[in-house]
């Protein structure tokens, strides 16, 4: 068949618009980049305590390792590994020391607040604008009591699985301890020796990946760990102000929490609201709960556009996602990781789709 004059042929790929064509791009992209995340998800999960041990070692590495650095121009590497490691131990643990201090101090205190704060509540309730009746709160007393009753044995074989738990954490713990003193010490000769097994032409392409990772993750991790601190101290200083019981545990949970980005402050502070609503009544709780809405707008306009956007080149659209899907697949340890891991991923492509001469990738 003869070729229409004036008309040239054209092959299907040059038929179809640039904006279909470039979506298609992104979109097998994207698949690519769930699949890999899915199946790694799916591999740490089998292996859960080893996995988190090593996330934990490399959280410690990365914020003992400029310590460490800094000891180490005065000192033996060795020795300066053994007194940054020792050293955080020390602060841990007088950490510890002090909550427990101040929650055995405070406890029977709370446990009579916490009394009086449970009738102010019905009297809350029975009052204006509710109008709930005496009746009502009751029976939902006595509900709740049945339901203790009745789940007493679940409760008790749920605190046995906690002790099962108790001793994998300590286990996993030293673990992650362990690996962590030999990252710090010589980490990146782990890596070099790892890259030489790749081959030659591979060598340099995944060395400046695996730098591009640990940038990220260090960065993301020093980053996390300053949001989280500075969330934890105005929610100290609040709470005492306020008076409310339990102000430095609180504290500490807050900081603990902040680790789950978008999501983990907002149900830290929700515990405070309620004990704030138990012992200091609604008042001071209704003040507490405002700090949900102030601190949350100075993380996510504030601390995170200038802690964490160098390191972690993330949408809020991308790390509410991550959040989620990590919390489905791999419960609260998910939420934590998700983040970080994907972030370090994105580094890695990016690092390896990248030419030498610095253009943007085709």
């Amino acid at each position: 068949m003869s070729a229409v004059p004036g008309v040239r042929a054209r092959g299907v790929g040059a038929s179809v618009p640039s904006g279909l064509r470039m979506a298609a791009a992104y979109a097998w992209r994207l698949l690519a980049v769930g699949a890999v995340v899915y199946a790694a998800f799916t591999v740490l999960g089998r292996f859960q305590l080893v996995a988190v041990a090593v996330f934990l070692a490399l959280v410690i590495t990365s914020v003992l390792r400029p310590l460490t650095d800094l000891m180490s121009r005065r000192l033996p590497r060795a020795v300066a590994v053994v007194v940054s490691v020792l050293s955080s131990i020390v602060v841990v643990l007088a950490l510890l020391a002090l909550v427990g201090n101040a929650v055995a101090g405070e406890w029977s205190q709370l446990t009579e607040e916490l009394g009086g704060g449970i009738n102010r509540i019905k009297r809350w309730l029975e009052g204006s604008p509710f109008h709930v009746s005496h009746a009502a709160l009751a029976d939902l007393q006595g509900k709740i009591a049945s339901f203790l009753a009745s789940h007493r044995s679940t409760l008790i074989s749920g605190a046995l699985s906690g002790a099962g738990r108790a001793i994998e954490l300590v286990t996993g713990g030293a673990l992650a301890l362990f690996c962590s003193v030999f990252f710090i010490h010589s980490g990146e000769r782990l890596w070099l020796w790892s890259c030489a097994q790749l081959p030659e032409t591979a060598r340099s392409r995944w060395r400046g990946a695996g730098q591009a990772a640990w940038h990220t993750f260090a960065g993301y991790t020093r980053g996390i760990i300053i949001v989280a601190g500075t969330n934890a101290l105005l929610v100290g200083l609040a709470l005492f102000v306020l008076r409310v019981p339990l102000a430095l545990p609180l504290a500490l949970l807050e900081f603990v929490a902040a680790f789950i980005p978008l999501i983990g402050s907002p149900i830290a502070l929700a515990v405070a609201t309620m004990v704030a609503l138990a012992g200091r009544g609604p008042i001071v709780a209704l003040v507490v709960l405002s700090l949900i809405v102030v601190i949350g707008q100075f993380e996510g306009h504030v601390l995170h556009p200038l802690v964490l956007s160098w390191a972690v080149r993330l949408h809020p659209v991308v790390v509410a996602i991550c959040v989620i899907a990590g919390s489905i697949v791999a419960g609260v340890i998910g939420a934590v990781v998700a983040v970080p891991m994907v972030s370090v991923a994105w580094s890695v492509i990016r690092a390896l789709r990248s030419p030498d001469d610095g253009s943007p990738p085709a």
